[in-house]
């Protein structure tokens, strides 16, 4: 399948581009460019030639322009011609320059196929750049010069800076694995205590009440035994806070609890993790812990990994030691809880809210003075924060991070989008 040069892509800019609905005015003009293929109705600007490229004519001579890339990656593909009639691609010989956004240049040689001149190269994504051609034929020079821009848009500082659009420079990393989970708040067993009579007999006195704190070793109740008609003391085992009261004076003791007491500040986290994660959790390793509402975050540390799989759920309990005593994180509160399991250090990267579709590919938008464009990237390891950089961005390029969805709704209001 042939593309001509302004075909092959087709959210191209002409003349000052806008941002009305969010209230953006784009400033300065860019060089008349391009159609692409819009599928506006309008007319072409430029003469196209047999294989629907663009045709560039001086005299007899022309020479039509496009890019290929059915099945192969995109090559131009120059197809000469004389008084309108084919010309044998070894008679002509071609260079072609490419200068893109910041000064980059890419310069492609031609040798003869078939009926065609194929340019040595590949026409690296995106497909935005001031095209410069010379061409000889029968000892004769030839020259063009046009803009073919793709995914461009020019803002005011000004507006950018309204719109809230942010810039970082494209780097190295860290990358920092986790696994998000939900979780719940539980009482650490050693932090909870069944409080029952020594021997069985009648309850005489229960010195505390529901939700009444109490200190290791406070008498908070006494009975008097059925064998030796004795009254005996029994203490409190633990301090806490009386979360259950199950009997009263006058009442028989036996074998139930007279209390539960809990301490508030012996408290775990509990999470549940499927097979294919418990394999990276480890204990020691560290947990950002989060009430639901986000509302109170903290860190924490995995305790331990029971070596149970629950059969229902097939999943694996870990367990995260929270401190208490503050009252924020309480039992039976349902939290969220990122383990992070692992991290490495990669040469470029950019922040993963900043990552963009354009004709369902990864992209960014780097920025040059006032200019902002696509780069479409080829990414890598992937975390909620950063995104490895494989190709398409240099390292030092500028990007924008906030307000990206903004730059590419701007591009994508000045032209439609080309179908591969």
């Amino acid at each position: 399948m042939t593309y001509n040069l302004n075909q092959s892509r087709r959210f191209w800019l002409l003349g000052a581009a806008s941002l009305s609905a969010i209230g953006l005015v784009a400033c300065g003009k860019s060089k008349p460019e391009d159609d692409h293929g819009h599928a506006d109705g309008g007319e072409d600007d430029f003469e196209r030639g047999p294989h629907n490229g663009r045709l560039l004519r001086t005299g007899d001579f022309s020479l039509e322009v496009t890019i290929y890339e059915s099945g192969v990656e995109p090559e131009f593909r120059f197809y000469p011609y004389w008084q309108d009639k084919p010309v044998a691609p070894n008679a002509v010989t071609v260079m072609t320059r490419l200068t893109r956004l910041g000064g980059k240049v890419d310069s492609f040689t031609f040798q003869p196929q078939e009926d065609y001149l194929r340019g040595q190269g590949v026409v690296e994504e995106p497909h935005s750049f001031d095209v410069r051609i010379d061409a000889r034929y029968r000892d004769k020079a030839y020259a063009w010069a046009y803009a073919s821009y793709e995914g461009r848009t020019t803002i005011s500082p000004e507006a950018a800076t309204t719109a809230g659009v942010t810039l970082e420079q494209a780097g190295p990393a860290t990358l920092i694995d986790r696994i998000d989970l939900s979780g719940r708040v539980e009482t650490k067993p050693e932090g909870r205590s069944e409080v029952r009579a020594w021997y069985p007999g009648r309850i005489m006195a229960m010195t505390v009440e529901l939700g009444q704190s109490v200190r290791k070793g406070q008498v908070i109740a006494r009975v008097e035994s059925s064998e030796s008609l004795q009254i005996y003391a029994i203490p409190a085992p633990i301090s806490g806070v009386v979360i259950e009261k199950n009997a009263n004076v006058g009442g028989v003791a036996y074998d139930a609890p007279l209390y539960v007491i809990a301490d508030p500040n012996a408290l775990h986290a509990e999470f549940f993790l499927f097979p294919r994660d418990a394999e990276k959790v480890r204990v020691g390793q560290k947990v950002e812990v989060r009430a639901l509402d986000r509302s109170h975050i903290l860190m924490a540390e995995v305790e331990a990994i029971l070596p149970s799989v629950n059969e229902a759920t097939q999943t694996v309990m870990a367990h995260v030691h929270l401190p208490g005593g503050d009252g924020v994180f309480r039992s039976g509160l349902g939290i969220e809880g990122s383990f992070f399991t692992g991290e490495q250090g990669v040469p470029l990267a950019v922040r993963t809210e900043a990552i963009q579709t354009f004709r369902d590919m990864p992209v960014v938008y780097a920025k040059v003075g006032n200019v902002y464009e696509v780069r479409m990237i080829k990414v890598g390891r992937k975390t909620p924060e950063w995104t490895e950089v494989l190709g398409g961005l240099d390292p030092g390029e500028t990007y924008v991070v906030k307000g990206a969805f903004l730059i590419r709704a701007d591009i994508e209001k000045s032209g439609a989008s080309h179908d591969h």
